[in-house]
């Protein structure tokens, strides 16, 4: 069944699907300088998708690996990596977990909680489309993350406060 927009989501079978790292991607937006594009990504580890008779109930937990950031610079990503943001020596994870997921005639959102250095926070995740094939979903979505919320506020006005995420995953049972 596959869902031209979010707003006519309609749930893959129910059951619990394992996200393939290999075959996701976790990429981000944002500017440094106020004018100079960063681009990256970061890795998914793990996850895991469970799809419930009702959309309510359905949740989504997935870890990301914090040093896995990569933005094509090596200076800039070993920056980002050190104490002076992601720390991930302390903190060497990202976590999303949701706690459900809302339609409503502009589209489908998933409401959640984001961990980054330790700090957690609401966040909401933008659904853009939804494929499902037999034992495979394929989802796509979008989020934009305060770093300041996180406490993550070094280098202000040199490094952009939001980072614009996008996600594509693929998960199967």
């Amino acid at each position: 069944m596959a869902i031209s927009s979010a707003a006519e989501l309609s749930l893959p079978a129910a059951g619990t699907y394992e996200i393939d790292p290999a075959a996701s991607a976790v990429r981000f937006g944002t500017r440094a300088l106020g004018l100079l594009r960063v681009r990256g990504t970061f890795t998914i580890t793990q996850g895991r998708i469970t799809v419930a008779e009702t959309s309510e109930a359905s949740s989504v937990d997935v870890e990301l690996d914090a040093a896995s950031f990569t933005s094509g610079n090596p200076r800039r990503d070993n920056h980002v990596r050190s104490s002076d943001f992601l720390d991930v020596a302390r903190h060497p994870t990202i976590h999303f977990r949701s706690r459900g997921l809302e339609r409503s005639a502009e589209g489908a959102t998933l409401h959640g909680e984001l961990t980054v250095c330790g700090v957690t926070r609401p966040v909401v995740v933008t659904i853009g489309s939804v494929v499902g094939e037999g034992e495979r979903i394929t989802a796509g979505g979008t989020a934009s993350i305060d770093r300041y919320a996180f406490g993550v506020k070094k280098a202000r006005g040199m490094a952009a406060r939001r980072l614009e995420i996008t996600l594509d995953i693929v998960a199967s049972r």
